[in-house]
């Protein structure tokens, strides 16, 4: 399997995590995979533990903050990450992604500026030297489960 036949197969896993998703009107329904080595070590989704949670954080939070296996990882993301949160108690997740190590972020598609003006998820991540890719042909799947929210 090519990287990018990876790339996609993960990709569609954090799609069927997204449409696990409780709705709501307020934020987007996202879904996260985490893969290292070529396994799936950590999986989660937006509101699955909590109604704050978004998905990078609810995978994040599976694995230990110092977990060998992050450094070289690649995180699979729905959405793009956040660069600001709601909240001063939770970390953005592009600021979640800096600190475990995780070299490489897959996104289908950007942050519109629905709840959020200007993120600047990806921009950030490049700025520290994570590779950062974007499957655009994937991008409406990616939406699909958000179709009730103005996009």
């Amino acid at each position: 399997m090519t990287a990018e036949d990876a790339d996609h197969v993960h990709m569609r896993e954090a799609i069927d995590l997204a449409r696990r998703c409780p709705p709501s009107a307020t934020a987007f329904s996202v879904g996260a995979v985490v893969v290292a080595d070529g396994e799936v070590i950590a999986t989660g989704y937006s509101r699955e533990t909590d109604e704050k949670v978004h998905a990078e954080e609810s995978a994040l939070d599976k694995l230990a903050a110092d977990d060998p296996r992050l450094v070289g990882a690649t995180i699979y993301s729905t959405l793009e990450p956040c660069s600001r949160r709601g909240t001063a108690t939770r970390l953005p997740c592009t600021d979640r992604i800096l600190a475990t190590g995780i070299a490489r972020v897959v996104i289908a598609w950007r942050e519109p500026a629905t709840f959020v003006d200007n993120c600047v998820g990806v921009e950030k991540l490049r700025e520290h030297g994570r590779t950062v890719v974007e499957l655009t042909d994937m991008a409406e799947q990616a939406m699909s489960m958000n179709r009730h929210l103005e996009l």
